[in-house]
């Protein structure tokens, strides 16, 4: 019985071990001026053709599930829950674009688009994906350029 005891108290201690550990996960901060991110997540322009392949991808950015998008009709199953995004470029800047994709509700506080680069405030996150984005600033960067070209 003691020895069960002590095994049943050092898995508690292991396992609030492993709680701290995630919950050290430094929260990405994001450097928000007048509704915008106007600073690149990299320091570096983003590819527009590997931001496409985010876009399209069903376990990447899966943009598609929720937007249209004319221009890519031969991909299938557009959404209609968000907006077009035929004319995105022309209706925000890159600054706007960013900080869209990376933390929607930060400007549209009603929406149910996810933050695709914030780690922490999230609700219903599996145990895995505990302190981690959707996409990478890379990523972020690359949908970017790929929306810039959606005039």
């Amino acid at each position: 019985m003691r020895r069960s005891l002590v095994a049943a108290f050092a898995l508690c201690l292991s396992a609030g071990g492993a709680l701290a550990q995630q919950s050290a996960v430094e929260p990405i901060k994001l450097d928000v001026v007048n509704d915008s991110l106007p600073k690149s997540l990299t320091g570096t322009p983003g590819n527009a053709g590997a931001g496409k392949k985010v876009f399209l991808t069903r376990t990447l950015g899966n943009c598609l599930a929720c937007h249209q998008v004319t221009s890519l009709k031969s991909e299938e199953f557009h959404g209609e829950f968000g907006p077009s995004l035929d004319g995105v470029a022309g209706r925000y800047n890159e600054a706007q674009l960013r900080l869209i994709v990376a933390d929607p509700k930060r400007i549209f506080t009603n929406t149910v688009m996810p933050a695709f680069f914030k780690n922490d405030g999230l609700s219903r996150v599996r145990p895995e994906f505990v302190g981690k984005s959707i996409l990478t600033a890379a990523q972020v960067e690359d949908v970017i350029a790929f929306l810039k070209t959606l005039n």
